[in-house]
């Protein structure tokens, strides 16, 4: 959430950031700083006739203790009107700040001047290029026939036991899926992150504090008896351990790894690009989640894609690195790369991975801050990265690691299957 004081101060560079995403209501921003005039103006008020009626209530005090009680009637007299204006300047302060709230939690991050204008994922400018497409056997299969071929995922069990994206994966599929789980946690941990195990549901604080509330409801499972949302991410719970908290600046960086089942509902998602585990309900991922000091925050965020990038290297694939455009930027961010694999079989790229610095967004609706030596709290900045999300990566080894005789399983995670081929 973007801080009031600095919209009211910075109204042009705001507006042209928020152009850069395309942003569709820039009239907010005026909306915004009209009723924080209007609230300033109010608490002004309020103050005054409070600072007046104390000032009264001890004059009296000082009267009746005197013995002068006609002047103190009078007085009182004089000053009646105080406690039905203070109720009415509460009220209205109360208004203004729930229809500032309302207004400002509408307004996205703004775009660091690095991010381009954009409004698609085609304008999306590739950063970094590694590798080369894997040479695939003649009649190369897409991985939901590999799926089927070797009995490894089953779609058509998970729409009968729940729906259409709920895959049930099978004998070396599941092992496979364990492995991978273990091979990103082992090194995230030796990366220096922090292992936590956190809750797989959230209550509506947690939402709002990380920014799925109030703009991604409708994409986030909700157990209405009890109010909870089943998370679409680890980072939900793991920079929520944070919320509410003041850090000493000597902690950070806090570093935090996590894995997690996730759940989307991916409505409005149709089409042969989301078939197979190219789009689910439900999957693994394991998360890296850093809380850095504000001046470390993008040094962070090119040490956390670096990161990401040597676990793909590790894995044997041939991927980009994307800095998204204003328009296809997430609704916190400040700025973001994707990662993404090339699937040979399906001739696409597939992201496996999404690295954002949110820089105070998330903090300031946390009230996530920290406090250096000087004594004075401030808010931190956070970032969170998918290292890695499973499914496309499960996809992308099944497509790219296909030979006539089997599936290769990348050498790094041998040690972790217990198998080298899928066959």
């Amino acid at each position: 959430m973007l801080q009031v004081n600095y919209i009211r101060e910075n109204r042009e560079k705001v507006l042209e950031r928020l152009s850069v995403r395309n942003f569709k209501q820039p009239e907010l921003v005026d909306e915004i700083i009209k009723i924080d005039e209007e609230r300033r103006s109010t608490q002004t008020s309020l103050d005054n006739v409070s600072a007046e009626a104390n000032a009264a209530a001890k004059q009296i005090g000082d009267l009746m203790r005197t013995g002068k009680k006609d002047e103190a009637e009078a007085i009182k007299v004089k000053t009646a009107t105080h406690k039905e204006s203070i109720k009415m300047l509460t009220e209205k302060l109360n208004e203004l700040e729930t229809a500032q709230f309302n207004a400002v939690v509408q307004l996205p991050n703004l775009p660091n001047n690095l991010v381009a204008k954009g409004s698609t994922a085609e304008e999306n400018e590739v950063v970094y290029l590694h590798g080369a497409p894997a040479e695939l056997p003649d009649k190369a299969l897409p991985h939901w026939e590999l799926a089927a071929k070797y009995d490894i995922i089953d779609f058509e069990l998970g729409v009968k036991i729940t729906g259409a994206g709920f895959p049930v994966y099978k004998g070396k599929g599941a092992r496979l899926q364990r492995a991978l789980i273990n091979f990103f946690l082992d090194h995230a941990t030796a990366a220096g992150y922090k292992e936590m195990q956190v809750p797989h549901l959230v209550n509506a604080a947690s939402g709002f504090g990380t920014g799925q509330l109030p703009d991604k409801e409708g994409q986030m499972y909700h157990s209405t008896v009890d109010d909870l949302y089943l998370i679409p991410t680890a980072e939900v719970p793991v920079t929520n351990l944070y919320r509410d908290v003041i850090i000493k600046e000597e902690d950070l960086p806090i570093k935090n790894t996590a894995y997690t089942p996730c759940f989307r509902r991916e409505a409005g998602s149709y089409g042969a690009h989301v078939r197979g585990l190219n789009r689910l309900h439900q999957f693994d991922k394991v998360e890296v989640v850093q809380i850095t000091h504000p001046d470390k925050s993008y040094e962070t965020l090119e040490e956390m894609s670096t990161y990401v990038q040597s676990l793909l290297q590790e894995l044997g694939l041939h991927y980009r690195v994307l800095r998204l455009c204003g328009g296809d930027m997430g609704f916190t961010s400040a700025m973001t790369y994707d990662m993404e694999v090339w699937s040979a079989a399906q001739e696409r790229w597939l992201e496996v991975s999404s690295v954002s610095n949110f820089e105070t967004y998330q903090a300031n609706r946390l009230k996530l801050r920290f406090k250096g030596k000087e004594g004075k709290a401030q808010l931190a900045h956070s970032l969170n990265g998918s290292a890695l999300a499973l499914p496309r990566i499960v996809a992308s080894i099944l497509e790219n690691y296909q030979t006539e005789n089997g599936i290769k399983i990348p050498e790094a995670l041998v040690k972790y299957t217990g198998f080298d081929i899928i066959d």
